[in-house]
């Protein structure tokens, strides 16, 4: 029996196939063939030189977010588990448009070549819009952020290069208001070329997306050129010989705020300058019969190769003061004013703390050496409430001599706490 079943060829080939099966049963219990979903698979679109080479150049807009897709793989589980999202690779091949607006995704697995038994993209086509294609030449505007070192102010900014062609759809193009290239300054202390990149800009300052977008920059890219001016403080020198008083009246001199300004510029150049002067036409004024003040702009008087280190602060004020024949004017500040008979409850300020004005007449010999800084005085004995009043100043004079009108300063009570 033993001898028969043992020489029995059908039997044989039975046993095998029964014990093949259960193999395979195990083998597919053990690693069975399973689905896994990779999410936002880039699409990365090829031939794009199609569109570039017809008769009227094309390019394109990806439609309906399908630049990126999820892609199921179906493997057994051992093949799956090994799997990485950057081993998926999304192709679009432009040469397979059909309808202006459809191209089919392949999905291929690197590494992984006959080893899984399907790969399917979802959305499975990439949608795009067709659209004639445009170049346009733009200037680039550099700009700069930060700030360069202490003692130092920013000079002149360029871009290298100056302008830069960018191509791409017609629509985006037209969106495009103006290209920026920026740089960082801060600590700056010397001139710099420093590596940027263009941002594109439309009218209404939002940021334009350039993946569609081609220029002419090549490797090189642009870079923006800075200077770095060295900073100087100097006086001002006015000429007042164009000033003319009014008969009956002299020219008293002038006060300039401020008294110095900024300047900035090459070392070897604004080293040697100790001041800026200002010609008499910038105050050619005649017939003064009160204080009068100008406006002068100092940018428009400096030396070549020199700027403001501030351009906003070139704008002086020049007083000029006139005195009446037989009169001397003086500027009182109001600290110097004696206060007499302020109220216990009180207490006492000035509205403003700009300096009166007191013009005194009297024989010029006399005029000629009065001092009345420490002559001043106000006297509130008759103000008792809090509240804002106008009170005369009182002068102490030596014989001969007036106040040619009178003064007042304004004064502010208040309780105390």
């Amino acid at each position: 029996m033993k001898k028969r079943l043992m020489n029995n060829i059908g039997f044989k080939i039975l046993a095998f196939f029964v014990a093949f099966m259960l193999w395979l049963m195990v083998v597919n219990i053990d690693d069975p063939v399973m689905h896994k979903t990779f999410s936002d698979v880039p699409v990365s679109i090829i031939n794009e030189e199609v569109l570039a080479n017809a008769k009227q150049p094309q390019t394109y807009q990806i439609m309906d977010n399908t630049q990126s897709v999820d892609v199921t793989v179906t493997a057994k589980r051992k093949t799956l588990n090994k799997i990485k999202e950057e081993d998926i690779i999304a192709v679009a091949d432009i040469k397979e448009l059909t309808l202006d607006t459809q191209i089919p995704i392949d999905i291929s697995i690197r590494g992984f070549e006959g080893r899984y038994e399907d790969a399917q993209a979802t959305p499975r086509n990439l949608q795009i819009r067709l659209e004639d294609e445009q170049t346009k030449r733009f200037p680039i505007v550099p700009t700069t952020t930060g700030s360069v070192r202490d003692g130092y102010v920013l000079g002149d900014i360029q871009a290298l290069p100056e302008k830069v062609s960018i191509r791409g759809p017609k629509s985006v193009i037209d969106e495009i208001s103006r290209v920026e290239a920026s740089v960082s300054v801060s600590g700056l202390s010397r001139d710099t070329m420093l590596e940027s990149e263009l941002v594109l800009y439309d009218s209404n300052n939002n940021i334009i997306d350039q993946n569609l977008l081609s220029n002419n920059l090549g490797m090189e890219g642009v870079g923006v050129k800075v200077q770095i001016l060295n900073t100087k403080n100097v006086s001002l020198n006015f000429d007042t010989s164009q000033i003319q008083a009014a008969r009956g009246y002299e020219f008293a001199g002038i006060t300039v705020e401020p008294e110095q300004v900024q300047i900035a510029g090459r070392s070897n150049v604004i080293n040697r300058i100790e001041s800026i002067d200002i010609p008499a036409e910038a105050l050619d004024v005649s017939e003064v019969k009160e204080k009068t003040e100008e406006i002068v702009n100092v940018a428009d008087y400096l030396p070549d190769n020199v700027k403001l280190a501030d351009e906003n602060a070139g704008l002086i004020v020049v007083t000029i003061s006139v005195e009446k024949d037989g009169t001397k004017t003086y500027d009182i500040s109001v600290g110097s004013i004696t206060v007499n008979n302020l109220s216990e409850e009180l207490t006492m300020n000035y509205a403003a703390a700009d300096a009166l004005q007191v013009q005194v007449g009297g024989p010029q010999n006399v005029l000629g050496g009065l001092v009345i800084d420490h002559s001043v005085s106000i006297d509130l004995k008759n103000y008792t409430k809090a509240g804002e009043y106008s009170v005369p100043v009182a002068v102490s004079l030596p014989n001969g001599c007036f106040l040619e009108k009178d003064v007042k300063v304004q004064v502010i009570l208040s309780m105390k706490e």
